[in-house]
């Protein structure tokens, strides 16, 4: 590898948003959804860059994958849906919880050694059984159970200490930090923590664009391989059973793709396309139908996208506008579509 890979850490500044998404009402300009997005094309290069895609931001969960790498490359030997789960930010259904325990079972361990924080589930109906019953929040019901288990087991296998695994410093810590610079291919531009206390590191979205993307096009029977089949062949187990980014796999053929807080959203296909989507003010009802503008504009058939496309906005119980993309997410006059 040469002296100048990785590169560079990402600027931590203002990001420089820009309009992606309007909301409509009635044929009028209602709200103004700001954030950036980059599409990649096969060949690895920009296709698409709107706002800021060089600056430092916090990918949240849809750097799962990346983590999930990670893990694997130190040893984790999980496949197929609890592979899945160490990539998830799950909805906190039955299937979720019981995946979980296996996880911690195969390393010796229990519900009592995870360190992430507890919540009651994400999904909205089983959080709202979940309340009705009277059950108080819990780590493993917390979203993201499924990796904090992967990382508990990883840490076992290779005699690593058990109650600091989300210190920064801590082998499996430092691993983690290693394969996202390798994979985004740049330097980790700054180290918190995110809302599970796992440590989380600031790349940008055209790095996190690029690693998504490397998981796809990688060989199989490696690593990212594994990840990528895994959360493809099993999109419930990393997301929910109700969730739009299982939905989103399930449309598109070979798609991977991971949804992250405040508006974060990865793609990318077997070929290398890839999209990033970043919305400034954290709103899902952004997120997905500028994601699907985005695949849309990557190639992918927009008939295979009609679902994506947002909620309705209703005036009287009846639709009169919704989230429209801006039109520079629009794919290109006269552009075949590959997908």
């Amino acid at each position: 590898m040469n002296s100048t890979f990785p590169a560079a850490a990402p600027p931590v500044r203002d990001p420089l948003h820009v309009p992606v998404a309007h909301l409509v009402r009635g044929g009028v300009v209602e709200g103004v959804h700001y954030g950036s997005v980059a599409v990649l094309g096969a060949d690895g290069e920009v296709r698409l860059g709107l706002g800021d895609i060089e600056a430092a931001c916090y990918p949240r969960s849809a750097l799962k994958p990346v983590q999930a790498v990670a893990m694997v490359r130190a040893g984790l030997p999980l496949e197929g849906e609890l592979l899945s789960l160490a990539a998830a930010s799950h909805s906190g259904e039955e299937r979720h919880l019981a995946g979980a325990r296996r996880v911690l079972a195969g390393a010796g361990l229990t519900e009592e050694h995870l360190r992430n924080t507890p919540d009651l589930p994400f999904g909205r109906t089983v959080r709202e059984t979940w309340v009705r019953e009277g059950r108080p929040p819990s780590r493993l019901a917390q979203n993201c159970s499924g990796k904090h288990a992967a990382m508990l087991l990883t840490a076992r296998l290779n005699g690593w200490s058990l109650d600091d695994y989300l210190d920064p410093g801590h082998p499996l810590q430092r691993a983690i930090a290693e394969t996202v610079e390798d994979l985004t291919g740049q330097r980790v531009a700054r180290v918190t923590v995110d809302g599970c206390g796992a440590p989380l590191f600031a790349v940008s979205l055209y790095g996190l664009a690029r690693a998504v993307a490397r998981i796809t096009t990688a060989p199989p029977g490696t690593p990212e391989a594994r990840v990528a089949d895994a959360m493809r062949d099993h999109p419930r187990m990393a997301s929910g059973s109700d969730r739009d980014v299982a939905a989103l796999m399930g449309a598109v053929p070979g798609l991977l793709a991971k949804d992250g807080f405040e508006g974060v959203q990865v793609a990318a296909l077997p070929d290398g396309g890839a999209v990033a989507v970043k919305i400034s003010d954290g709103a899902d009802r952004a997120r997905v139908p500028v994601t699907a503008a985005a695949l849309a504009h990557a190639g992918v058939d927009p008939a295979a996208l009609a679902a994506f496309a947002g909620e309705p906005l209703l005036g009287g119980g009846l639709p009169v506008g919704g989230v429209h993309p801006v039109p520079a997410l629009e794919p290109l006059p006269g552009a075949a579509a590959r997908r």
